[in-house]
């Protein structure tokens, strides 16, 4: 036997990979952070940050370690070590005392929440726990990709919605679980984002929550509540979540993030309910072991001293470009768009009906432009339910965009859409 390096690697074969790497693709957000066009639209890369407060608060942590080494304290390692799985149990207190006040969530404390590796890591530890390949999942038409691609490489069955601009239709609900038990099944969880949603921007009115609620309870699903974009909201909207009707704990997940009140430091913080905490801990074991110390640290001091002086003038930052990006798709783009209230995004869909973003994103690319094409946020193989009740295969509506907001001032908002409407035009 020869030992040496093979002409052809084991891996150089793709059938020898799991079998989801080749049905699931790469990101297109995730492919596209790989461009710096100058007017950037595509991924929801925070724009604002608080750096020197951030400045201020890792200079503090700097002086209470260098007195930790005079004093001899063993806590000087604490921030470079390994921690606890389900986060540094100050900062959790520190977020449920937050949520309490701020969210209502009145009967939560630090044994609560869990922190993850972004609120990505807990949706994809959510769908790792819960499904089985074939479980039906309900979400809205078209939905965030980041809950889309763990759910299908997971075999999930995505069943998208009907929604508008005012996020999901309610009175879909119960058709979509008719149409599932004509079938022998039963929907597991429905996945929403109710305030400033991605993609679309929509707000869910307090009428339409309510009847999610109930329809929860009536038929016994599992409501995932992705709240990123709560503190990013620029009228004086009452947040109002919907776990503040779930007193019992057992009904509904309530996911946040840290990325877009703070930075992208990674770190998600969310509450599941009891029965499952204890089994999304484990998999957050098994992924990573825990989050870093040293961010942990920043964040106490951010979510306990400065958070409420720094969100005044990020949300004032980030609706001047919201408002910016309105004013430009009004004069630029002919079709419809989404008027959010907060978040990062607005959704377009072009009056073309036969127009493709997902290829003229290369064209864009070449004109220093860049946006996520609307198919990446429709299921890659799902069913959508129709307005009659009945399922068909899912179809992504590829006259949209998302185009977001958040990186750029509004100068160069505003002047880059411009240039896509003048490429828009030039297609006719």
């Amino acid at each position: 036997m020869t030992i040496g390096k093979s002409q052809n690697s084991f891996y150089d074969n793709k059938k020898n990979l799991a079998e989801w790497v080749n049905r699931i693709p790469e990101s297109e957000i995730r492919r596209l952070l790989r461009f710096t066009p100058q007017y950037y639209f595509a991924g929801g890369k925070p724009g604002v940050i608080p750096l020197r407060i951030f400045h201020t608060i890792i200079q503090e942590i700097i002086e209470e370690e260098k007195q930790f080494l005079t004093d001899n304290n063993p806590n000087y390692l604490v921030n470079y070590n390994y921690g606890a799985t389900e986060g540094n149990k100050t900062l959790r207190k520190v977020l449920a005392n937050r949520l309490k006040q701020r969210d209502g969530l009145k009967n939560i404390s630090e044994n609560d929440v869990v922190l993850t590796n972004g609120s990505q890591q807990a949706l994809y530890g959510l769908c790792d726990i819960i499904l089985s390949p074939g479980d039906i999942i309900l979400t809205t038409r078209p939905t965030y990709l980041g809950f889309l691609q763990p759910a299908e490489k997971l075999k999930g069955q995505i069943l998208t919605i009907p929604s508008d601009f005012e996020g999901i239709i309610p009175e879909f609900i119960p058709l979509a679980f008719r149409a599932c038990k004509k079938n022998g099944h039963k929907p597991k969880m429905l996945y929403l984002v109710p305030y400033s949603d991605n993609p679309k921007g929509t707000t869910l009115p307090e009428r339409r929550k309510r009847a999610i609620i109930d329809y929860a309870f009536e038929y016994d699903f599992l409501l995932v509540e992705d709240m990123a974009y709560k503190e990013i909201q620029f009228d004086s909207t009452n947040l109002s979540p919907m776990k503040r009707f779930d007193p019992d704990n057992e009904r509904i997940v309530y996911i946040s993030t840290t990325t877009k009140e703070a930075a992208a430091f990674r770190i998600g913080y969310s509450i599941f309910p009891s029965s499952i905490r204890d089994e999304i801990i484990k998999a957050k074991g098994i992924y990573d072991l825990c989050s870093s110390e040293w961010v942990q640290a920043i964040l106490t001091k951010y979510y306990s001293g400065f958070i409420d002086q720094a969100l005044p003038s990020i949300r004032n930052e980030y609706q001047q470009r919201r408002d910016a990006m309105l004013q430009a798709c009004n004069e630029n783009l002919e079709g419809k768009f989404s008027n959010p209230t907060g978040g990062f995004f607005v959704w377009f869909e072009s009056a073309n009906s036969t127009f493709n973003s997902a290829t003229f994103i290369e064209i864009a690319l070449k004109n220093d432009i860049s946006y996520v094409p609307g198919k990446a946020f429709f299921p890659l193989k799902g069913l959508d339910l129709h307005e009659d009740g009945k399922l068909f295969a899912s179809v992504p509506q590829l006259n949209t965009m998302r185009l977001g907001y958040s990186l750029l001032p509004p100068e160069l908002i505003y002047k880059g859409i411009g240039h896509l409407g003048n490429l828009l035009k030039n297609l006719k």
